[in-house]
């Protein structure tokens, strides 16, 4: 690092170099102002997912802010507000002057009606889950256009608008809500009260292809093939003939940082695996396989797995664990970083749901803050690194595309979610090397036999994450021992708990009902091939009240 090194007081400012991921795109861009809903991501996915670019901004963005950004359409979210309440967040009304194709929901279709001069009115009965909705008689509607007369919407509303502003058509009610729906051709505006982007909308879909596609006019032109090559030539441009350093866990986010670095920069990217002896069975050199035979980088590997046992020895308390483990990480990184010459760019997987969770660049307009994420990294004094996040605009299951047009293997691609401090929060209690062997060896078993299992879903459905697939699990080995009978004699053995639940964005999750052949083929195994094991208890309670890790 000599030269590029800087010598500071305490507080050291970390340049946020973030490529632009989105220049060449946004030719096309469809922005989602969100007012705080419940939906805000979906809203975004739902048109990533028709190949148009999208990107979230803030609900109360500046009419001139929001020009500068060019969008080729907008669309406001729903909201947890009132549109009279005094604190309620409101649209530029210039926005809706600007005769950019606007769609609104919910709230947004009811703050377009208070801004325009319509009415918005507190209602005696709400309106929550699914509505038999009603297109208006002898009404040509552009957004409802090719989906029938009567159809089945998803609303969740108490307020709703009683009378539309000036110009605006009824194109849809239902029992409770008169104007569930309504547009102005003129003005490029349309709005409905209730849902299209979640899945009980039966035509919600075909809604957003009439917005994007015949009222937009837009091209779904956003693919991954146009985005690797995007994000290769900026990453490029942009690094020049600096070097790079990437902290490569074998996660899914940063291993396609490193697939992309590879294809982008080759050598100049120096991947820092640092093994704790955390990781699953066979992790590490699965890892080292991929980065060091697939792909053109160079890849350092820490073995750091002693330092880490010292560390732990007769720890107890999870979130010493925590603490201690990753306050180790960055020491051991930070020492190789330290090492190499020429390194002006550290490199990071953060995604777009981390960066609109963290509350970092302002995109969830009204709603708080939820958390923050691993991108806020304890830089040593003395150290400085630009950053660059070349997947901050993207949701996950796009990151997962990306790796796999940029050829990573499937297992690293579809890896289990894996907490930053391992199997030592799966280890109730002190961690030790007898523990860490018998839970690999269990665990190992577990993400085979559902593996499998998943597998046979897949081939019968063609959905990597079909709604009866288990979608994280995982074995954990409690602080306790049992009284077992193992070929005619008695054991004081370990058990073995099994978790695995059903999720589709880890906020919420339920225990995955999976089949008795496949529960009994488990814990078979386990007690048969594991030594120190003779019992094994399935996990069946649902987060909430639990959390998905034990610790």
């Amino acid at each position: 690092m000599q030269g590029r090194r800087k010598t500071q007081e305490k507080g050291v400012t970390v340049q946020n170099a973030t490529l632009d991921t989105s220049t060449e795109q946004k030719t096309q861009t469809v922005a989602v102002l969100d007012f705080g809903a419940q939906y805000g991501q979906l809203i975004a996915r739902r048109i990533r997912d028709l190949h148009v670019y999208s990107e979230i901004l803030p609900g109360t963005i500046s009419a001139d802010e929001l020009f500068q950004r060019k969008p080729d359409a907008i669309v406001l979210s729903g909201g947890p507000a009132s549109v009279y309440e005094p604190e309620a967040p409101h649209i530029d009304p210039a926005i809706l002057h600007a005769n950019i194709p606007l769609l609104g929901f919910c709230y947004g279709h009811q703050s377009i009606a208070d801004a325009l001069g319509g009415s918005v009115a507190h209602t005696e009965k709400g309106e929550y889950g699914a509505a038999r909705l009603i297109k208006a008689a002898h009404c040509e509607s552009a957004l409802l256009a090719d989906t029938p007369h009567e159809q089945t919407v998803w609303m969740s509303h108490r307020d709703s608008v009683q009378h539309v502003p000036e110009g605006f058509s009824v194109t849809a009610s239902t029992d409770i809500c008169p104007v569930a729906a309504m547009e102005n051709a003129s003005m490029n505006i349309y709005a409905t009260q209730f849902h299209p982007e979640v899945a009980h909308t039966e035509f919600g879909t075909q809604m957003l292809k009439n917005f994007l596609f015949n009222i937009a006019k837009l091209t779904p032109a956003w693919n991954m093939d146009n985005i690797v090559e995007t994000l290769c030539a900026q990453m490029k441009q942009h690094v020049g003939n600096d070097r790079v350093i990437l902290a490569l866990s074998g996660g899914v986010d940063s291993s396609v940082v490193a697939a992309l670095g590879a294809r982008a920069i080759g050598k100049q990217m120096t991947c820092v695996f640092i093994n704790h002896g955390l990781l699953r069975k066979n992790e590490p050199e699965e890892v080292e396989a991929v980065f060091t035979q697939q792909f053109d980088v160079d890849f350092i590997h820490v073995h750091a797995e002693d330092r880490y046992a010292e560390l732990l020895k007769d720890v107890v308390d999870p979130e010493e664990k925590r603490k201690r483990i990753g306050t180790q990480f960055w020491k051991e990184f930070f020492n190789v970083a330290q090492q190499l010459e020429g390194v002006r760019y550290l490199a990071q997987g953060t995604i777009y749901p981390d960066i609109i969770e963290s509350g970092a660049r302002k995109t969830q307009g009204s709603a708080s803050t939820i958390k923050s994420h691993h991108n806020l990294i304890p830089f040593p004094d003395g150290v400085h690194f630009d950053l660059i996040e070349p997947l901050d605009h993207f949701f996950k299951d796009e990151v997962r595309k990306l790796g796999l047009a940029l050829g990573l293997p499937e297992h690293i691609v579809y890896r289990q979610p894996f907490p930053g401090p391992g199997l030592a929060i799966r280890i109730i209690g002190a961690v030790d090397a007898e523990k860490l062997a018998i839970l690999k060896n269990a665990d190992a078993i577990v993400r085979e036999e559902l593996d499998a299992y998943n597998k046979r879903l897949y081939e019968e459905t063609g959905e990597h994450n079909s709604q009866h697939a288990a979608w994280q699990y995982f074995a954990v080995l409690p602080d306790v021992k049992s009284v077992g009978v193992m070929g005619d004699e008695r054991t004081y053995a370990r058990p073995i708990i099994v978790r695995a639940v059903e999720s589709s964005d880890a906020m919420t999750a339920d225990w995955a009902r999976l089949p008795y052949d496949v529960l009994a083929r488990i814990s078979g195994r386990i007690v048969a091939e594991v030594p120190g094991v003779n019992r094994v208890a399935y996990d069946i309670t649902s987060k909430p009240p639990a959390t998905i890790e034990w610790e």
